[in-house]
């Protein structure tokens, strides 16, 4: 798999590209180290470069806590990849789904794509709202749970397994990153 080849089919052909993805072995580890591990760190590099070092205006985070911070996000980030494809995979017969962990770690791997390439925005902290264009993830997630997971209700799968997983990333991230670095919370 060459990695432009492969982020350029996803964004640009994702229903035929999640055919090829599907004939493919679900090796976790090659995925992760070749994949998910090099595209999770644009938006984290990018963040750490935009707030650490460019700033906005005269506000900058010190270079250690954004180092220190990056490092965190970036760890959750990787973390988040398995526990969405648990998700996804736990809700495969909920929705008429075939059960098969691999196709959910390959899912979970290739639909953020968009938003992990979207991240480079972050770089400079007033171009961060372009970030959004991220969001053409939940159509990758849509088409890679339709090919690769197989269900019979495929719009109510997507839907649900975003549910889970904005709580549970809310959860993760609100929770550890409140406890590292001293978040104020709501309640």
């Amino acid at each position: 798999m060459n990695l432009i080849e492969r982020v350029k089919a996803i964004l640009l052909r994702p229903k035929s590209e999640w055919l090829v993805i599907e004939r493919e072995p679900g090796d976790t580890g090659y995925l992760f180290t070749n994949y998910v591990c090099i595209l999770a760190a644009i938006p984290v590099v990018c963040s750490f470069i935009g707030t650490s070092i460019i700033g906005l205006g005269p506000f900058r985070i010190g270079i250690v806590s954004g180092l220190f911070h990056a490092v965190v996000v970036y760890v959750l980030t990787l973390a988040s990849v398995f526990v969405v494809a648990y998700v996804i995979d736990a809700l495969a017969g909920t929705f008429g789904g075939q059960k098969n962990l691999g196709n959910a770690m390959k899912v979970s791997a290739y639909a953020p794509t968009a938003a992990w390439l979207a991240g480079v925005f972050n770089v400079i902290p007033a171009l961060a709202i372009l970030g959004l264009l991220g969001l053409y993830s939940f159509y990758l997630l849509h088409t890679g749970i339709a090919v690769l997971m197989k269900p019979t209700k495929a719009l109510g799968y997507t839907i649900s397994v975003v549910i889970c997983v904005i709580v549970i990333q809310a959860i993760i991230f609100f929770v550890i990153l409140r406890t590292i670095f001293g978040m104020p919370t709501m309640y």
